[in-house]
């Protein structure tokens, strides 16, 4: 078993920011799947995504529609103002953590990294530093709850996802981050994308996320432990 060595106060701080972070966008969520559900309930649907339903919302608000009640009008207006103010507080919160992130060379090198970016970066130097209490990448990996679970039929191996355990939020970061790699990277010759590629081909796109997530928290692991920059052959068979 290991075990996350004691954090330092900068950690200590960098680790509040991402909690009110993650409380904020907790509660997005839930505000957007209560409007979807009021507006479902009344036969309009809207498309996946945040961005579009608040596109949506301000649409439904602004022309006042027939289609819904004064009440319901005035309860999405409420909504509309709410999650305005959420997304400035996440904005703001961002910022700083991006600033952090640039002034800190751990996270640098971290960023280098195909997927991470600043929120992933300063997140995981402010839970476990260095990451010198864990042995190796997998067992950070497990840690953070990103170790796909395996059956066996007929003789063969097969991923069926991961068992839930470890941080949600660092198991939301990192399966993001993977689906980036997985299908937004432009540069599809480097040798984590081929990777990527090859696994897209071989499984389901959420066992794929999460096998591409493991990948990427092993390699965080040995950018972080080695103190060293993120070499692309040598560290995709991290």
């Amino acid at each position: 078993m290991s075990f996350v060595a004691i954090k330092s106060e900068e950690q200590l701080d960098l680790q509040a920011l991402h909690r009110a972070r993650e409380r904020l966008v907790t509660e997005r969520t839930r505000l957007t799947n209560q409007g979807r559900g009021f507006l479902m309930e009344r036969g309009i649907r809207v498309g996946a995504g945040r961005h579009v339903f608040q596109k949506e919302l301000v649409r439904l608000v602004a022309t006042g529609t027939t289609d819904l009640s004064h009440r319901i009008l005035s309860m999405l207006s409420d909504m509309m103002a709410e999650l305005a103010t959420i997304n400035d507080r996440v904005e703001a919160i961002d910022t700083e953590i991006k600033a952090l992130a640039k002034a800190d060379a751990d996270m640098q090198r971290l960023m280098e990294i195909p997927g991470v970016g600043p929120t992933i970066a300063s997140a995981l130097v402010a839970a476990v530093g260095t990451g010198s209490s864990f042995a190796k990448g997998r067992d950070l990996a497990a840690w953070l709850g990103l170790v796909p679970r395996q059956i066996t039929t007929g003789g063969k191996a097969k991923l069926i996802g991961i068992s839930k355990h470890g941080n949600r939020y660092f198991r939301k970061l990192f399966i993001h981050g993977a689906r980036t790699v997985l299908h937004l990277m432009r540069d599809r010759t480097s040798p984590i994308t081929q990777w990527a590629d090859g696994l897209k081909e071989r499984a389901h796109v959420n066992v794929a996320a999460v096998a591409m997530a493991n990948k990427m928290a092993r390699i965080a692991w040995a950018v972080l432990t080695k103190g060293e920059r993120y070499r692309p052959a040598a560290l995709v068979g991290a």
